[in-house]
């Protein structure tokens, strides 16, 4: 693989959710640029065709199955993983699942899945190494969030509440380290082209094929911003969002609302989906 634009400091990654979507082509993107990359997810079998893929084209890689919605399974795992490279550079907490349900129709069990893998899963993914990172005084801890968790949306609540939860969490974690040498980013994507977004039925404004996607991201750890949010329409957007009155977005969320297009705030309709995951 080609070595153009590596990431200075960065030798070994982690990546959760790694065996499709997003997670995967971070991996190859991480790989060309020269970085060893480990990849975890649930379905091991999906995992080692992604490394395998990688080490084919000359890239380093190894798979470590793992299910993140198991916390102390996760601190644990990636303890030992940091014991075995020397030190991990890179965390990246991706891993996440979503549905999209009407609230009169929600039930516990939607919530829970979503907390355990949106909210635990990647407060565990990011904090298990932490404290070793601290004291090499070196690390990039990376979190997944969504612009959907700057305000809660139609059909979206849990969903919506747990990238909220992500982008606050990595918001304090990032003034907690300052001077410490560790860096943290917030990832903000709008809609990718993966097989999470592969079962929405609405409408998706600047859906975004993932190499492109995750070529921004990988550029924003090499520049080593503190968020990276796109496409600029959308994050614009919601950016604004919770400066609206709550009786505005009522009406903007409505079926009966504005005839200009705020599909970035609502789907077309009210529709329950089945649960989607990236790993």
């Amino acid at each position: 693989m080609g070595r153009e634009g590596r990431l200075e400091g960065i030798r070994t990654a982690w990546i959760s959710g790694a065996s499709s979507g997003l997670g995967a082509a971070l991996a190859e993107n991480l790989a060309r640029r020269g970085v060893e990359v480990i990849l975890s997810a649930r379905r091991a079998e999906l995992l080692e065709e992604v490394a395998a893929r990688i080490r084919a084209s000359g890239g380093s890689a190894r798979s470590l199955p793992l299910d993140v919605a198991d916390p102390e399974a996760t601190v644990r795992a990636l303890c030992r993983l940091d014991d075995e490279v020397g030190g991990l550079d890179l965390v990246i907490a991706n891993a996440g699942v979503g549905n999209s349900r009407w609230a009169g129709r929600l039930r516990w069990e939607d919530c829970a899945d979503m907390i355990a893998v949106n909210v635990q899963g990647a407060a565990a993914s990011l904090v298990a190494v932490l404290p070793r990172m601290v004291e090499r005084g070196r690390g990039h801890l990376v979190g997944i969030s969504s612009l959907a968790g700057y305000r809660g949306m139609p059909a979206s609540a849990a969903y919506s509440a747990t990238k909220a939860f992500l982008m606050t969490f990595l918001d304090s974690l990032r003034l907690d380290l300052q001077g410490t040498g560790v860096l943290v980013t917030d990832v903000r994507p709008g809609f990718i082209r993966t097989p999470m977004t592969a079962a929405n039925r609405f409408r998706m404004p600047f859906l975004m094929e993932v190499e492109e996607a995750a070529e921004r991201i990988v550029e924003g750890i090499r520049k080593r911003k503190p968020i990276v949010a796109f496409p600029a329409p959308l994050s614009t957007a919601a950016r604004l969002a919770p400066a609206v009155p709550a009786c505005l977005w009522d009406w903007m969320a409505s079926r009966k609302g504005p005839a200009v297009d705020v599909s970035f705030v609502r789907p077309r309709q009210v529709f329950d989906e089945p649960e989607a995951g990236e790993g």
